[in-house]
């Protein structure tokens, strides 16, 4: 078979950004393979009108299961019921993404249907009929080609790397009801608790302003956030280091232990640019470093760089985008 099925992921019963991306991903390797997209979304009853909309990512058909104990991320149930899915689909391929959550199914979808996972992929192509992946290795320094031979070929995207809607015209995305499998759960979730009310995730903001240990303390993070808030439609990220001395939420960490961004400007304030860090926004598309240290390994990576006291900078930065945009 040369169809291809891409799970997707939903959030109080709204389709997640990151999942769009993940049925680019699927749309551009089942082209190749000459087959057909199948999008399937687990949730609680009521989901349906969510999923509908991935048709407009280039889904030819939606699979809806629908049952309560989705309405919480159910590890064992949503493995059990994608797993039965890939299995009679006989699918060529099934993408998901590398989120938090894609990193615990991932797994267990590949223990369920006995095939190898290739994860935090950047790149998919078709060679000889077999799916070709590419992925950053060493913490970004090397580019890995992989090439999966197990059917079907179980890949993890990374989340902002593929545009949401390539390929996308003239598919109209059917909605179909499928099965869930339920009832083994050796793993349930009670609770999630949810970022602060208003506050933009890191990984789906278009501008990411982060803060590392030249801040010098939480206190001083009030900078960090009036630079986003001048923005307007800013997250604010941190370095691993800020999250490990307690001065911020993990939800916030950019790096290869934390979180992947792809913003269209990322702005690293006191962040001298650690491999780990760097892994998780050098493909941002445009990068701001303000550092006192003129040596500081972010501004090889950067495309503008101030040398200066952060404290001083960042102020009359955040100012002067408050008048552009006020005029």
């Amino acid at each position: 078979m040369a169809n291809v099925l891409a799970v997707c992921e939903q959030k109080e019963g709204q389709v997640r950004k990151v999942s769009r991306e993940t049925v680019a991903a699927a749309r551009g390797l089942a082209d190749a393979l000459g087959g057909s997209v199948d999008a399937i979304v687990l949730g609680a009853p009521g989901v349906d009108p969510a999923g509908a909309n991935l048709g407009a990512a280039g889904a030819d058909r939606v699979l809806v299961a629908a049952d309560p104990s989705f309405a919480l991320y159910a590890p064992d149930d949503s493995a059990a019921t994608i797993a039965a899915q890939a299995k009679v689909g006989d699918y060529a391929a099934v993408v998901l993404a590398a989120t938090a959550t894609g990193r615990d199914l991932g797994p267990r979808l590949a223990a369920r249907l006995d095939v190898p996972l290739a994860t935090d992929v950047t790149g998919l192509a078709v060679e000889g009929g077999k799916v070709v992946a590419t992925r950053p290795v060493y913490a970004g320094k090397a580019i890995q080609t992989v090439v999966v031979e197990a059917r079907p070929a179980l890949v993890s995207v990374r989340p902002n790397t593929f545009t949401a809607g390539t390929g996308a015209q003239g598919h109209g995305g059917t909605v179909v009801s499928v099965q869930a499998v339920t009832g083994a759960a050796r793993v349930v979730v009670k609770e999630v608790k949810a970022a602060e009310q208003g506050a933009l995730d890191v990984a789906e903001a278009s501008i990411v302003v982060s803060g590392g240990r030249g801040m010098k303390g939480p206190e001083h993070f009030h900078l960090i956030e009036e630079l986003a808030k001048a923005f307007g439609t800013a997250a604010v990220g941190a370095s691993r280091a800020v999250v490990d001395a307690g001065w911020r939420p993990h939800g916030e960490q950019v790096g290869q232990t934390g979180k992947t961004v792809s913003p269209q400007l990322y702005v690293a304030v006191g962040i001298s640019g650690a491999i780990q860090h760097l892994a998780g926004m050098r493909t941002a598309k445009v990068i701001v470093a303000i550092n006192k240290d003129k040596d500081a390994p972010i501004f090889k990576v950067a495309d503008y760089g101030i040398v200066g006291d952060a404290f001083e900078i960042v102020p009359r930065l955040a100012e002067e985008i408050r008048k552009i945009r006020a005029g």
